[in-house]
C-alpha cells in the first residue's frame, strides 16, 4: 500500500488543461494529486474567466448534433446556418495568425485531435452548445455562426470547471486548496519525484511517480511582464486570475527545462477601463469589448491607430490590446452610431459598463475627454473613405475605405447617425505565450532536447503554439488536448515507475 503523501500523478493547477490532465491520468488507473495555489472560492484558474469556447475540426451542425451538441432541438438546428470547420482551414488559420512561427508538431497534434478530444470532454460531463449570443449575427432570420469558434461548454468558463471538478472528485481525484507549488523534487538520475509545496500549515515534501504542470503563465506577476514584454506592462489590467504568476515555469527551469514559444508576446484584449486589476468572478469575461468591427476604434488624441476589419474578430482580438497599450495613457474608445449600436454583444450592455452617448461628436469628445478636434477630422475622414457594398458582419463582407492610413478591410460603415456612443477601454492581459517546450508525448524537454523523466506539462505554460498573436478558441482546445495527453503520458510513466 502507498503512503498517503505518495501519489502516482500529481497534476499543478486546477483550470480546464490541469482537470483534463487529472482525469486521463485517472483513467490510467493512477492515483492522482490537484494542487491548486488558489483557495476554494478562487479556483479555476483562468479557464473559469473565459467563455468556454472551442474551435474544433467538425462538418457542421449534423455532424455536431451526433456526440458534441447532443442537447440541441431541431427548431435550433432550423435557425442556425453553422460553417464546418477542416483540418486544413484550421491550420490555415493558425498558421496566418501566427506569422507561420507555431511549432508544425504541436498544431498538428492540436488540430488533429480537437474533435477526439471535444467528444471525451462529453464523455466525462461537459455539455455544448452554440455560441449563439457572441458568434453569430442575425441575417434573414437565422444565426449566421462566423470565424470557426461556435461551440461553448454550458455556462461558460465557469461551468466548464464546475463540470470537470464535479467529475474528478467523482472519479476519486483528491485537490488540495490553497498549495503552492515551490519546488520540483528530483532523484540522483535527474528524474522528477515529486513537488515542494507551501500550503496552510507551511512546506511539505509530497511524493509522486510523476507530475504535470499546468499552472498557467506569467501574466500575473508584474516583474516578468516588464522583463518579457517590455517597459509599462506593469501597468495592464488582468483578465483573469491573481494566482498565475509563472510558478511553474519557474520551477521547471530550475532543473533545467527549455524555454520555448513567444517569450516576448501575449493574448492582451482591449477591456473596459473600469475593470479591476483581476478577473471579477461574477462579471467575468464581460468587461472584454470585441464588437470594435462594426465601430472604430480611436485614442484620446481621436486618431485611428488599427485596422478594425482587417479580419474576424477572432483572428485580431488578442493583439489588438497590445496596441491600445502603445496609445496615450494606455486608453481607447470605441465608437458606434445609431446603425449598429443595436449589433454589439451582450458584454456591452452590463451595469459596470465605461461609456457616453452624444448627438453631436463634439459633445462625445468632451465627455469622454478625447480631442475633439482629432475626432472630428478623423471620423470625416473615415466617412469619406468609406467605399459602398453589401454589409454583412458575419462574412468578411469586402466593405472598406480607401485613401486612409489605417485602412479599415471590412464592415466600413459611415459614423453619421446619431446619437453617438463610446466606450472606454484599456487593455487587458488575458496569458502569456512563452513557456515549456514538450514533445508530442507532452513530456517537458531539458535544454539539450531530452525529456525530463516524469514531468509532462499542458496549458498556457507550454510555449511555441502561439506567437505574436492568437486564434479565438484554441486555448481552451490546446490545453484540452495537450492536458489529456500529459495525463495519459503521466499514467504510463507512473506504472513504468511501479514496476521499478
Amino acid at each position: 500500500m502507498p503512503e498517503m503523501n505518495d501519489y502516482d500523478v500529481i497534476v499543478v493547477g486546477a483550470g480546464n488543461a490541469a482537470l483534463c490532465a487529472a482525469l486521463s491520468a485517472r483513467e490510467g488507473g493512477s492515483r492522482v494529486l490537484v494542487l491548486e495555489k488558489a483557495p476554494l472560492d478562487e479556483r479555476g484558474g483562468n479557464s473559469l474567466f473565459t467563455a468556454g469556447g472551442f474551435r474544433f475540426v467538425h462538418d457542421g451542425v449534423e455532424d455536431l448534433r451526433k456526440d458534441v451538441l447532443t442537447d440541441l432541438s431541431q427548431a435550433e438546428i432550423d435557425q442556425m446556418v453553422l460553417p464546418t470547420l477542416s483540418k486544413e482551414q484550421f491550420m490555415d488559420d493558425l498558421l496566418r495568425v501566427t506569422e507561420y512561427e507555431t511549432d508544425d508538431e504541436l498544431a498538428e497534434m492540436l488540430i488533429g485531435r480537437s474533435r477526439e478530444t471535444v467528444v471525451w470532454m462529453r464523455s466525462h460531463g461537459v455539455r455544448f452548445i452554440p455560441m449563439f449570443g457572441r458568434q453569430s449575427y442575425k441575417v434573414d432570420g437565422k444565426h449566421h455562426f462566423y470565424g470557426g469558434v461556435n461551440i461553448e461548454a454550458v455556462g461558460g468558463g465557469y461551468g466548464l470547471v464546475d463540470s470537470l471538478i464535479r467529475r474528478a472528485e467523482k472519479l476519486g481525484v483528491e485537490i488540495r486548496y490553497a498549495t503552492e507549488l515551490r519546488e520540483l523534487l528530483e532523484d540522483r538520475r535527474g528524474a522528477v519525484t515529486g513537488v515542494r509545496v507551501k500550503g496552510p500549515e507551511g512546506y511539505e515534501e509530497i511524493t509522486a511517480r510523476a507530475v504535470v504542470l499546468a499552472c498557467g503563465g506569467f501574466e500575473s506577476n508584474p516583474e516578468m511582464r516588464v522583463r518579457y514584454l517590455g517597459p509599462g506592462w506593469e501597468l495592464c489590467r488582468v483578465r483573469g486570475t491573481r494566482h498565475n504568476t509563472g510558478g511553474g515555469i519557474r520551477a521547471a527551469l530550475r532543473i533545467g527545462a527549455q524555454p520555448f514559444g513567444g517569450w516576448s508576446t501575449c493574448h492582451a484584449v482591449q477591456w473596459d477601463i473600469s475593470a479591476p486589476p483581476f478577473g471579477d468572478r461574477v462579471v467575468l469575461d464581460n468587461f472584454q469589448k470585441h464588437s470594435y468591427p462594426i465601430g472604430i476604434v480611436v485614442n484620446l488624441k481621436g486618431e485611428r491607430f488599427v485596422d478594425e476589419g482587417a479580419d474576424y474578430r477572432n483572428h485580431t482580438y488578442a493583439k489588438y490590446g497590445r496596441e491600445v497599450m502603445k496609445q496615450p495613457r494606455r486608453t481607447a474608445v470605441q465608437i458606434f452610431d445609431a446603425k449598429t449600436i443595436g449589433m454589439v454583444r451582450d458584454e456591452y450592455r452590463i451595469r459596470q459598463v465605461t461609456k457616453h452617448s452624444a448627438n453631436t461628436l463634439e459633445e462625445l469628445a468632451a465627455a469622454l475627454e478625447i480631442d475633439p478636434q482629432g475626432l472630428v477630422r478623423t471620423v470625416a475622414e473615415f466617412n469619406a473613405a468609406c467605399r459602398p457594398g453589401n454589409y454583412n458582419p458575419s462574412v468578411l463582407d469586402g466593405m472598406r475605405t480607401e485613401g486612409i492610413e489605417p485602412p479599415k478591410s471590412n464592415w466600413a460603415l459611415p459614423i453619421d447617425k446619431p446619437p453617438f456612443t463610446g466606450f472606454v477601454v484599456t487593455c487587458g492581459i488575458t496569458f502569456t505565450f512563452g513557456g515549456l517546450r514538450i514533445d508530442r508525448t507532452a513530456a517537458v524537454l531539458d535544454t539539450a532536447g531530452e525529456r525530463i523523466p516524469g514531468l509532462f506539462a499542458a496549458g498556457e505554460l507550454v510555449g511555441g503554439i502561439f506567437y505574436g498573436n492568437y486564434l479565438g478558441g484554441a486555448g481552451l482546445m490546446s490545453g484540452s488536448v495537450f492536458g489529456r495527453q500529459a495525463g495519459k503520458s503521466a499514467a504510463e510513466s507512473a506504472v513504468r515507475g511501479r514496476g521499478a
